[in-house]
């Protein structure tokens, strides 16, 4: 009898976490949060072997992992508001109530607050990085510019920068400028994948009230922007690429997606239409992962 018990109870925890999983997981915006830590990882290892360093680089995953997801909980907290507004964001667990507000902000800085934690005492300047990534994603970008103006992305799309930036330095214990190439890469590449996700979703970002670049500017000069910013991610990408020893044949395929890339943003320039724009954003995704398994494996 106390066996059957027992084994009731147990089922029944299962099935509660199994439900609290399911409602707290779409929080940290799983495919995101697993293109900025791929982005972290191939940083590592575009300066060390992870064979004799696999710890490190469980370390580094697993820090970056906690820090990226507390980042993106608490800006989810934060903008509980306008994404109950806006039909893209309205089923996510905080508008629909399956989550509070409280629980979400606890939840966020708990999983930031063990995420930086892990990463100082990987590497104090690793951990620094880490946070500075974390401070411009919830407090400059989410908190202070996003409502306020359309350049928001751009600024506090430095945090977005940060991983890749972060995973180099912890392997090479210091900063370099490769390292600053491979983030100023991402940032160069942040207004491909935003701006286009502007202009498909303008409507809503009108409701909320939310300042954009093709709000402010119109589509053409937001498509133009696009193309020029397309052209100088490739080209910082292939260059990083090179820098930490990329053979031709890589260097060749990334060039290839570049151009891939900027073909996309050349064609909503001349010929604009949403699925262009669609068929862009879903490509920009595409290009970033496979650059980072480029510089990943090129070392």
């Amino acid at each position: 009898m106390l066996a059957q018990l027992a084994l009731m109870q147990i089922r029944f925890a299962v099935h509660n976490s199994g439900l609290a999983i399911r409602r707290y997981w779409p929080l940290i915006k799983d495919l995101q949060t697993g293109l900025l830590l791929l982005t972290g990882v191939a940083g590592f290892l575009s300066a060390a072997c992870p064979a004799g360093r696999w710890l490190t680089l469980l370390g580094l995953a697993g820090s970056l992992f906690l820090a990226i997801s507390g980042s993106t909980v608490l800006n989810m907290a934060y903008d509980a508001d306008i994404d109950a507004m806006m039909r893209r964001t309205c089923w996510r667990p905080l508008p629909r109530g399956l989550v509070t507000v409280r629980q979400a902000v606890i939840l966020g800085a708990a999983l930031s607050i063990l995420g930086v934690g892990w990463a100082l005492l990987l590497a104090p300047l690793y951990g620094l990085i880490v946070f500075v990534g974390l401070f411009f994603d919830v407090a400059v970008y989410t908190v202070w510019l996003k409502r306020r103006t359309p350049y928001a992305i751009i600024i506090g799309g430095l945090a977005g920068g940060m991983p890749v930036l972060a995973g180099r330095t912890l392997a090479l214990g210091q900063v370099d400028l490769v390292g600053l190439m491979l983030a100023l890469g991402v940032l160069l590449w942040i207004p491909t994948h935003i701006m286009t996700f502007a202009m498909r979703h303008f409507d809503d970002y009108q409701i909320a009230r939310v300042p954009t670049f093709p709000a402010a500017y119109g589509f053409s000069a937001t498509r133009a922007v696009i193309a020029v910013s397309s052209l100088a991610a490739a080209l910082v990408m292939g260059w990083a690429a090179a820098a930490v020893g990329a053979h031709i044949g890589l260097l060749a395929a990334l060039g290839v997606m570049g151009l891939g890339l900027l073909g996309l943003a050349l064609l909503g320039v001349v010929r604009p239409s949403p699925r262009a724009s669609f068929a862009l954003f879903k490509y920009a995704s595409l290009y970033m992962f496979a650059a980072m398994v480029v510089i990943a494996v090129a070392a």
